[in-house]
């Protein structure tokens, strides 16, 4: 689906998607107890893909509107066991050590979409090295083989937090104890706190020393809850930025006392308001970068230097990337480096004209882009709109609800 957005100020309430980051983990921990309800889940593509993942792995659940309802769990038949990901990082990462761990010595195969399977997973083969556990990637998937061990597991915190949780999730499991060892520095700290919270609220005891070992008794059993899904600070980000930019949306839903790291974008966008040239650490929020990136770029005189962004180059697409074409197809100044992004600010953007901002298959390129569009004194084209069904499925709805003029290519 292509689009053309018609620069429009942006005014009035919305209510925030839930956070897909808790919906994952609520509903992986859910499907596990085998029992409760997980309300006000956003039904984007990734969600569906972790409800359908745990239903193969003998989860039984219902949908009743934005909430899912589990029903017990039953026994895995057969030898082989398939894991249709689609495109989500969360639902593969997660779910391969919870699914070795719930069918040891059976074959799974984890189908991927897109890039899925060309994102990173050397720190799970690493670990599965060290257990035996055969595997191996052809054709858009993911097979592997063998059982899940507990002891010492030890990886990287720089790849993903997701690999953490991964672990976090399926150690207690195992009949003995286990251990996640941090060999460098934990990144996405946040993440993980959300993880910890999570499956303490479900009944997982984890002890956490200084965020560098993670002490795991095995044996644990996860018990029922009923949860409602929190509002989406990565989500809210495009909003926000819109606001930034000379919009006035009223957000409602978010908790300000959200374990989401990405609830520190309403601090940032106060500090792109005060400061003048600024250098912002971005290893701790990936995800916020593409709506900080469009907000940059209306600071008017200003240089915004993002850094420490090297694994945004592994996202949907290649972040770095695609941000700055984005922005430079936009009419503003955007140059990459190695792992950072360089923004230089201006009063408004001219749009894209005839030219296009091409989403990649990327949600976030996707949101950004109507958010930077509310200030363009032209038109924006945008190749690939449907993408933001990954995350947010009536993106385009509530941007039209709140003032924006979309139309597809065409009409």
């Amino acid at each position: 689906m292509n689009l053309t957005i018609l620069p429009r100020r942006l005014q009035g309430k919305l209510t925030v998607p839930s956070s897909k980051s808790i919906g994952h983990r609520l509903v992986i921990a859910a499907a596990l107890a085998g029992g409760g309800e997980v309300k006000s889940l956003t039904l984007s593509a990734d969600i569906l893909a972790t409800l359908e993942g745990m239903k193969a792995l003998g989860a039984d659940y219902s949908l009743d509107g934005s909430t899912a309802l589990f029903h017990g769990r039953r026994m895995i038949q057969g030898a082989s066991v398939l894991i249709d990901c689609n495109e989500s990082g969360s639902t593969l990462r997660f779910l391969i050590p919870v699914a070795v761990a719930l069918c040891p010595q059976k074959k799974l195969i984890f189908q991927g979409h897109g890039r899925l399977l060309d994102r990173p997973l050397e720190p799970y083969f690493r670990i599965f090295d060290k257990m035996g556990i055969q595997y191996g990637k052809s054709n858009g998937q993911l097979t592997t083989w063998g059982t899940l061990q507990s002891g010492v597991c030890e990886l990287s915190g720089k790849v993903s937090s997701q690999f953490i949780t991964g672990l976090l999730y399926a150690l207690p499991l195992l009949d003995g104890d286990s251990k996640i060892v941090i060999t460098d520095q934990l990144e996405s700290k946040g993440y993980v706190d959300m993880t910890l919270e999570v499956l303490r609220t479900f009944g997982i005891k984890i002890e956490s020393r200084d965020d560098r070992e993670f002490i795991v008794p095995g044996s644990q059993r996860y018990f029922p809850q009923d949860m409602m899904v929190e509002g989406d600070y990565s989500q809210a980000a495009f909003f926000l930025a819109a606001d930034f930019i000379g919009s006035d949306v009223v957000l409602e839903g978010l908790n300000p006392n959200s374990s989401q790291g990405d609830r520190a974008i309403k601090t940032i966008l106060e500090d792109f308001s005060q400061q003048g040239d600024y250098e912002l650490d971005v290893s701790d929020i990936p995800d916020l970068v593409p709506a900080l990136a469009v907000a940059a770029a209306y600071r008017a005189g200003k240089v915004t230097r993002f850094v420490n962004g090297a694994r945004l180059r592994l996202k949907e697409s290649d972040r770095i990337s695609t941000t700055c074409s984005m922005l430079c197809a936009l009419g503003t100044l955007a140059e990459e480096g190695e792992d950072s992004i360089t923004v230089w600010g201006q009063e408004a953007l001219p749009g894209t004209g005839e030219g296009f901002v091409d989403c990649c298959n990327d949600h976030r390129i996707a949101m950004a882009t109507a958010a930077a569009a509310v200030g363009c004194t032209g038109k924006v084209r945008l190749l690939g709109a449907e993408c933001v069904g990954k995350s947010y499925p009536m993106f385009w709805d509530d941007y039209r609800r709140l003032g924006g003029k979309v139309r597809e290519d065409g009409r």
